[in-house]
């Protein structure tokens, strides 16, 4: 567990130190103010591409994961680190970021894959520890803020692409294919859809995706809502490190979730934090209104919540998809739920700037009330 954990840490840093670099970048480049978010954009345009082609075409299932999963280090590394020999240009930038995304297909939810093939009995336990790792890398660009960087952005860009071949060394010769592992049939494209047709799994997929349509909005405009918080009550709280702080703590909540798993099921430990996550989107209106201290320790609890049932879920999710179709039905779960976070995140954009800012994660509310529905008739079905 712990190679997995630190290749799958390895492999997703040429998403998250990509997107720690991009100020930097666009300040060397002279690109416009919009670039960086057009920059995210590709990144996570091409991760939705990738996963819902590796889920068409079965690859993790067809094929050894682990060698996948090098495979996609690799030329994830290569994309990611190709703007430091092609020429200067924007489209060429966006290009190589989307194709650094696509390839991530092929290491997050593959890495997942991978665990599940190993930890069948303890998934949620593993998953937890998983993406924990991948919670303090989604954090690590506001420390970087934070603190400041003496690295220049070439040398961040060598440095990851260095590290993500070497999780995908350490991936096929210390890891290898788990004993759980069941070898997926010729390609059938409507597997995609037949997954979907299993209950179990239908449920647990669903309560994932109420999951994501909060998940990536709340970690997006955190920045702004502390920002705004500062402007109402004339606070001076660090906008960086706050973030970081909030986002960072939800690995507390993904291994303490792991562990819980063990105890009382993956279904109710996620049930539990989509719950506590729902009730703070519906009072976050008021949190404008508290003091510095209750209104840092919410949000606190509320980033503990808003991730800790993320690796339940994808527990459930693998353990109620079919044995052969294992890794497509991960993959396009993951696929559908990053393809949720735009709507979600461009949805807080527009209301940000037609309704009163401390409303906004209120729409939010959504994705838990609907993933709630389906997680209970989840654990209806179970007893």
């Amino acid at each position: 567990m712990p190679t997995i954990v630190f290749s799958q840490f390895a492999g997703t840093s040429l998403w998250f130190a990509g997107n720690a670099i991009l100020p930097t970048i666009q300040k060397s480049w002279g690109l416009a103010t919009n670039a960086v978010a057009n920059i995210t954009t590709a990144v996570m345009l091409g991760f939705i591409l990738g996963t819902f082609l590796f889920a068409l075409f079965s690859i993790a299932d067809r094929f050894k994961p682990s060698r996948v999963f090098l495979m996609c280090a690799i030329l994830g590394a290569m994309s990611n680190i190709a703007i430091l020999v092609l020429p200067q240009s924007f489209l060429l930038l966006l290009v190589c970021r989307f194709f650094t995304g696509f390839f991530l297909a092929g290491i997050y939810p593959v890495g997942m894959k991978i665990a599940s093939d190993w930890y069948d009995g303890k998934l949620g336990k593993a998953l937890g520890y998983l993406v924990g790792a991948l919670v303090l890398g989604t954090a690590f660009p506001h420390l970087l803020n934070y603190l400041g960087t003496g690295l220049s952005w070439t040398s961040v860009l060598i440095g990851t692409s260095t590290l993500a071949i070497t999780g995908g060394l350490l991936m096929v010769l210390l890891v290898g294919e788990g004993p759980n592992r069941k070898i997926g049939g010729k390609f059938e494209p409507r597997k995609i859809i037949d997954v979907f047709k299993v209950q179990k799994f239908k449920y647990s997929a669903f309560g994932y995706f109420g999951h994501m349509w909060e998940l990536y909005a709340f970690w997006a405009f955190l920045p702004f809502i502390l920002n705004y918080y500062n402007e109402q009550t004339g606070s001076n709280l660090n906008v960086s490190l706050w973030s970081f702080v909030v986002i960072a703590i939800g690995a507390v909540g993904c291994i303490g979730g792991g562990f819980s798993s063990i105890k009382i099921g993956s279904g109710k430990v996620a049930y539990r934090f989509l719950l506590i996550s729902g009730i703070l989107c519906g009072l976050s209106p008021i949190l404008i209104h508290l003091p510095p201290f209750v209104f840092i320790t919410i949000l606190i609890v509320w980033g503990i919540a808003v991730i800790g049932d993320s690796a339940q879920f994808s527990t459930l999710n693998a353990q109620n998809a079919p044995a052969e179709f294992k890794g497509t039905a991960l993959t396009i779960v993951v696929s559908i739920g990053f393809l949720l976070t735009i709507p979600s995140i461009q949805l807080l954009g527009y209301l940000s700037t037609m309704i009163d800012p401390s409303l906004i994660f209120t729409v939010l509310l959504i994705g838990p009330i609907f993933g709630l529905i389906f997680t209970r008739k989840l654990l209806q079905t179970n007893n």
